[in-house]
C-alpha cells in the first residue's frame, strides 16, 4: 500500500512538473486521454445541449416503435475521425442535414467549456465536412514549430497559428503584404524568420532598410540587393521597375499565342514559361515604409512621389513576371501622404502585431474583419511576436514567430550565400560581402 501511495505521488508530481515545463508532454500523457473520454462519453449530450441538432428523417420517425418514455433522437453531426496531435485534438464531423459550418463556429466556445480544451477552431474541408481543432494548451506561448514542414517552391514558413498548424506564406496565392505594429512588437523578428525561411529558396531578396541598414545589413550575404537609405532606395526601386519590363517583354515574346500553340501552353505570367526561360522571382523586403514619404524639402517632396509612383507600379503589375512586396510600418495610412491608399490597396496579405491605437489596427485589417481589429489591440505587451494574420478574402488567426536571433538568421545567409541569383540590374546595388575568417587549425 505504501509503495502505491509512493508512486501516486511521483506520478502526481511529474504531471504538475510537466503541465509547467513541457505542457506538450502533459498533453500526451494526461490531458488526451481525459479530453478523449470527455467527447466520447458526452458527445450526443454536448451536441444537443449547444443545439447542434436537427429534427429525425421522416423514415426514422415512421420506423420507430413509439413508447410512453421513449423518442426518437434528434440527428446530430456524426464523428468521421479523430486525430490526436502534440498539442491537441483533431475531430472531423459530417454535418446534419440542416446544419452548416456557421452553426458548429457559434457554439466553438460552448464546445471548447464542455470538453474543457484550451481553443477550438473550425474549419470547412469540404461541403457538410467539418474540422474541429482543439489545442489542449497555450501553444503561442512557447513556440515549437512542427519539425515536418513542406511548403512549396515559393512558401516560406515563418510562425505558429493558434490552431497548431504553421502559417506559411505563399507568394504564389498572396503576392504582396503588409506587416504593421509599434514598436518592439515584434516585426523584426517576424522579418527574421521570414528570411530565415527564404534564405535556402531559389529566390532573389532585395531589402531597402533607409535605417543605415541596421536591420537587414546582417543578412547581406544572401541580398542581392540593398539600400540604406532614401536615394538609394529611389535608385534600386527604379532599377526593379525596368527588371519588371524586361521580364514583361521576355513574357509576351514567350507566351505561346502562335497559331498552332497547344492552349495549355499559353499563358500570362512567368511560371506559365519553360523552365530554362522562366527569371527568378524577387521578393522585396522594406524595412520601414514611412522613410520613403517622409519629406523635408522640395528636393524631398520630388524623390517621394517618384518613389511612390515606382512602388504602386511594382504593386499593380510586378505579380505576373514574379516581383513580389513584402513592407512593414509602424502606421500605414493617408497620413503618410499621396500614394499610401493606393499601394496599401494592393497589398493583400495583413500581418499586424500589437497596435497602441485602434487606427493603426483598422489601416491593417479593417477591411478584412470587424472582429481582427479589437483582437489587434488587445495584445500584450510581453506577448512580443504575437500578431493578426488574415487577407482581404475575410479570413484571420493569430499567430507568433519564434525567437530567432539575429546571428542565427545572418549565419543561416551565409549557409545559402551561392544561391545569390545573377541580376545585372541590381550588381550597383549588391552590398558588399564580408569575408568570414576561416578557423584556426591547431597543428
Amino acid at each position: 500500500m505504501t509503495e502505491l501511495l509512493v508512486l501516486a505521488a511521483l506520478l502526481v508530481l511529474v504531471a504538475l512538473v510537466a503541465r509547467v515545463k513541457a505542457p506538450a508532454v502533459y498533453w500526451s500523457l494526461f490531458g488526451l486521454p481525459a479530453v478523449l473520454y470527455r467527447v466520447l462519453s458526452s458527445y450526443r449530450r454536448t451536441m444537443e445541449a449547444c443545439e447542434l441538432t436537427v429534427s429525425p428523417p421522416w423514415w426514422r420517425v415512421f420506423s420507430h416503435v413509439p413508447s410512453a418514455r421513449d423518442q426518437v433522437p434528434p440527428g446530430v453531426p456524426r464523428i468521421r475521425g479523430i486525430r490526436p496531435t502534440t498539442t491537441g485534438l483533431r475531430l472531423r464531423l459530417r454535418l446534419a442535414a440542416g446544419l452548416a459550418p456557421d452553426d458548429v463556429a457559434k457554439s466553438a466556445d460552448r464546445l471548447r467549456h464542455a470538453w474543457g480544451v484550451y481553443s477550438m477552431h473550425v474549419a470547412e474541408l469540404k461541403p457538410g465536412v467539418v474540422e474541429l481543432r482543439m489545442t489542449g494548451f497555450d501553444i503561442l506561448d512557447r513556440v515549437r514549430m512542427p519539425r515536418r514542414l513542406a511548403p512549396g517552391p515559393l512558401s516560406a514558413v515563418v510562425a505558429l497559428r493558434e490552431d497548431g498548424r504553421p502559417f506559411v506564406r505563399d507568394y504564389r496565392k498572396i503576392p504582396h503584404a503588409l506587416t504593421l505594429g509599434a514598436s518592439d512588437s515584434g516585426k523584426s523578428m517576424y522579418q527574421r524568420c521570414l528570411i530565415k525561411a527564404l534564405a535556402p529558396l531559389d529566390v532573389a531578396l532585395v531589402g531597402i532598410d533607409c535605417k543605415r541598414g541596421v536591420e537587414q545589413a546582417p543578412f547581406a550575404e544572401r541580398l542581392s540587393a540593398l539600400a540604406t537609405d532614401p536615394e538609394q532606395a529611389q535608385g534600386l526601386l527604379d532599377a526593379l521597375v525596368t527588371e519588371m519590363e524586361d521580364r514583361f517583354d521576355l513574357l509576351c515574346l514567350h507566351q505561346g499565342i502562335d497559331p498552332g500553340t497547344p492552349l495549355e501552353d499559353i499563358t500570362s505570367d512567368i511560371w506559365g514559361l519553360p523552365r530554362h526561360l522562366r527569371p527568378v522571382p524577387i521578393v522585396v523586403l522594406i524595412d520601414e515604409i514611412a522613410e520613403l514619404f517622409f519629406v523635408v524639402s522640395t528636393d524631398d517632396r520630388k524623390r517621394r512621389d517618384h518613389v511612390v509612383t515606382q512602388l504602386v507600379r511594382l504593386a499593380q503589375l510586378a505579380r505576373a513576371v514574379g516581383i513580389y512586396l513584402e513592407v512593414n510600418a509602424q502606421r500605414f495610412g493617408t497620413d503618410l501622404g499621396k500614394g499610401a491608399t493606393a499601394l496599401r490597396a494592393q497589398l493583400t496579405g495583413r500581418v499586424v502585431h500589437r497596435c497602441n491605437d485602434k487606427q493603426t489596427a483598422e489601416m491593417g485589417l479593417g477591411d478584412i474583419s470587424d472582429l481582427a481589429v479589437p483582437a489587434a489591440t488587445s495584445i500584450a505587451p510581453e506577448r512580443r511576436g504575437t500578431a493578426i494574420a488574415g487577407d482581404t478574402s475575410g479570413g484571420w488567426t493569430r499567430i507568433r514567430t519564434p525567437k530567432t536571433s539575429l546571428g542565427e538568421v545572418a549565419t543561416v545567409c551565409r549557409q545559402y550565400a551561392h544561391l545569390v541569383p545573377q541580376l545585372p540590374v541590381l550588381h550597383p546595388f549588391r552590398p558588399a560581402r564580408t569575408e568570414v575568417p576561416a578557423p584556426a587549425t591547431t597543428p
